[in-house]
């Protein structure tokens, strides 16, 4: 996992994420169904069954979200990242291209110093 990009694993763990929440829900509107089931009056059981079906709507929302929040950040990381390898790159070309310049300048300046030597 050392190699592994930080994008891929924020992926992984909200997709883990994503799972826990949704097994949570269904759990809880398991329990909401067991309750309803055992319900003595029709209006109770309808109520309870209402209470179960909003219990996993939300939690498909609140996975839902959390799962794009998510996927934000791992873009928004990865972008992040590649403007900084892209910005690095740039630097180091300038830097070559100053070193370049540097040695062409030295150059001439080795020729003259020659030429004066072999004038005098």
């Amino acid at each position: 996992m050392a190699e592994a990009d930080l994008d891929v694993v924020i992926r992984q763990i909200a997709k883990a994420q994503n799972k826990a929440v949704m097994a949570a829900a269904r759990k809880r509107q398991g329990q909401i169904m067991a309750r309803a089931a055992k319900a003595k009056t029709r209006e109770g059981r309808d109520q309870l069954r209402s209470v179960a079906k909003s219990t996993m709507e939300l939690g498909a929302a609140a996975a839902k979200r959390l799962q794009i929040s998510a996927e934000n950040t791992a873009d928004s990381y990865a972008r992040a990242i590649k403007n900084a390898e892209a910005e690095a790159a740039e630097v180091a070309q300038k830097a070559a291209e100053a070193a370049k310049k540097a040695a062409a300048a030295k150059k001439p300046a080795k020729k003259a110093k020659k030429a004066a030597k072999n004038a005098a």
